[in-house]
């Protein structure tokens, strides 16, 4: 019903656009089309940044952040939001996709539903994975590719929840077809593999499909940076990236919106192998400036548009010197799609099923599976971060295609750390600290001066071999460790345990991210442990909301063991 309240807004906001827009800007003419994703911008800019932020971008790594990070737990505005914003964005002519949206609607209302039912995180978990499942297969009649997908990228995993994430997909695409009508996404001319000899031609497709989705992503996130950066109100950038967008679309107009009328083109091979060579790198740059400024909408689309004018233009080429044994370019515009999606997405198995039911038409099978699987390996080569991830990495949570790789890596030093700090002073004798050492019952300290600066790092055994020497009388600047190793609040705990082993180290200090002398902190590997404990059972349902930030570490004191020097 989501997805239909969807079409519906979208085909409004598509005809207040560009029905009533040329009369509305008459005196422009023609020119009239680059101001309306500027427009749009004006609407959704305010809207996203007053009301809804987490409608920003394609709303599938907020959908993959609440999974890890908060037992699924979204915002009930999030749905609603996203609907509208992103109807906005896509109908008055920016360029996005719709599928990512409507993943975001259908995971928020799960997430909804789950929380009004008072369910565990885990529950919750399911409830965003069946709803993030359906949203996709309504947009793309797709069920089999909206349960892998939510499966594969979101959940990162196939859990024991598969079945009802099916039935939650399947449920969807029956209702979208019953009012929409059974039609697959793509009408296309039958496509085969004309010779074994051409197996070739599409693992260089694959090559160049990997290449194309890692200039997307990069693109994209350079320019979100750059929007970022710039020194303006946030709900003014959206309209300039749209201006940027409409001036394309007055050359290109293809690059507008979804893009799906230019991706049917393609297929059906009715474009000039000079717009096939246009249009892909038109598509990046305009559905980077639509998000990366801060508009609403999905990548999926844009992926497969991508893809499709990347394949149909090296299958126009390729066609025309070996025309005996090569097929069609619009064969190799829909392995195109697939392999540029699966790249970018990192979801092999979601590339190669979506165009299946995209097409109703597997005898291209083979090369599909070819090429999306080099695309991906390769991609994973040049980026280990994908389309969704890389926006997850900005935000501190470390996951590798969809899956987290370790609840260390999405739990920050902030969550396990101790404001207790013992620090002790340069000038401090030795003897002194011994006794500290002690009376702590600790045998790692921090050294910071008059100044408050931390200047190195002071153990038992640097005491000890001191006293063995007859200089227990000596300072403990005299004896202590220079060379600091630390991490910073916002750091992983995976970090962590990893320069927790660069020298057999048991404590580290933690510092000011702006300024590494300021001491914030202390983490032990019992600090890390019991965090790890805290969101294994959070996790698991089996405990509420994360505790503060200091939570039990709080004046919590580490014993004394050989190896935390």
């Amino acid at each position: 019903m989501a997805f239909i309240a969807f079409v519906r807004l979208l085909q409004l906001t598509t005809w207040v656009a560009f029905d009533g827009g040329p009369r509305a800007l008459a005196v422009l003419g023609p020119y009239h089309v680059i101001l309306l994703p500027a427009l749009g911008g004006l609407v959704v800019g305010p809207l996203i940044s007053r009301f809804v932020h987490e409608a920003k971008g394609s709303g599938v790594p907020q959908v993959m952040r609440s999974l890890l990070l908060h037992g699924g737990r979204m915002q009930a505005r999030v749905a609603p939001g996203k609907l509208v914003t992103s109807a906005i964005t896509v109908g008055s002519g920016g360029s996005a996709g719709t599928v990512g949206p409507m993943v975001q609607v259908g995971a928020g209302l799960g997430s909804t539903l789950g929380q009004f039912l008072t369910a565990s995180d885990a529950r919750i978990q399911t409830f965003v994975a069946c709803g993030a499942a359906a949203g996709l297969a309504a947009t793309l009649n797709a069920p089999i590719a909206g349960a892998i997908f939510s499966l594969e990228v979101l959940i990162g995993h196939f859990s024991g929840d598969f079945a009802l994430v099916v039935l939650a997909s399947v449920s969807s695409a029956v209702i979208s077809r019953a009012v929409f009508g059974n039609f697959p996404s793509f009408a296309i001319p039958p496509y085969d593999l004309i010779s074994e000899k051409e197996l070739i031609f599409y693992a260089g497709l694959g090559l160049l499909a990997a290449g194309a989705a890692t200039a997307f992503v990069r693109i994209m996130y350079a320019l979100e940076e750059f929007f970022e950066g710039w020194r303006a109100p946030d709900w003014v950038k959206p309209a300039m990236g749209g201006l940027f967008v409409g001036g394309m679309g007055y050359f290109l107009p293809q690059v507008s919106g979804t893009g799906f009328p230019a991706m049917e083109e393609v297929l059906e091979m009715r474009l000039s192998l000079l717009l096939l060579l246009l249009l892909g790198p038109a598509k990046i740059l305009g559905t980077s400036l639509t998000l990366g400024s801060g508009g609403s909408g999905g990548v999926f689309a844009p992926s497969l548009f991508i893809g499709g004018m990347v394949g149909g233009s090296w299958g126009t080429i390729v066609h025309h010197f070996f025309p005996s044994f090569t097929a069609f370019s619009g064969a190799y515009a829909l392995v195109g799609m697939g392999a540029t999606f699966g790249a970018a997405a990192q979801a092999p198995l979601t590339g190669i099923l979506l165009l299946f039911e995209m097409t109703n038409d597997y005898r291209i099978i083979l090369p599909l599976m070819l090429a999306t699987i080099l695309s991906t390996v390769l991609y994973r080569a040049l980026d280990p971060e994908s389309i969704y991830t890389r926006k997850l990495k900005r935000w501190g949570v470390t996951v590798a295609a969809g899956r987290d790789m370790d609840i260390m890596a999405s739990t920050p030093v902030a969550a396990a750390l101790t404001h207790r700090l013992l620090a002790v002073p340069p000038e401090m004798p030795i003897r002194d600290f011994q006794l500290a050492v002690e009376r702590e019952e600790h045998d790692w300290f921090p050294v910071v001066n008059g100044t408050g600066e931390l200047v190195g790092i002071m153990t038992a055994q640097d005491a000890d071999r001191a006293a063995e020497r007859g200089e227990d009388d000596g300072p403990v600047e005299g004896y202590m460790t220079r060379d600091i190793v630390s991490v910073t609040p916002v750091d992983s705990l995976q970090e962590v345990v990893q320069r927790f082993g660069l020298r057999d180290l048991g404590h580290l200090p933690v510092v000011d991210p702006g300024d590494p002398r300021k001491l914030v902190g202390i983490i032990s590997r019992l600090h890390v442990l019991r965090a790890y404990d805290r969101e294994l059972a959070r996790r698991q349902g089996r405990a509420g909301p994360r505790t503060s930030q200091t939570g039990s570490s709080q004046g919590a004191r580490p014993p004394r063991k050989p190896d935390a020097a």
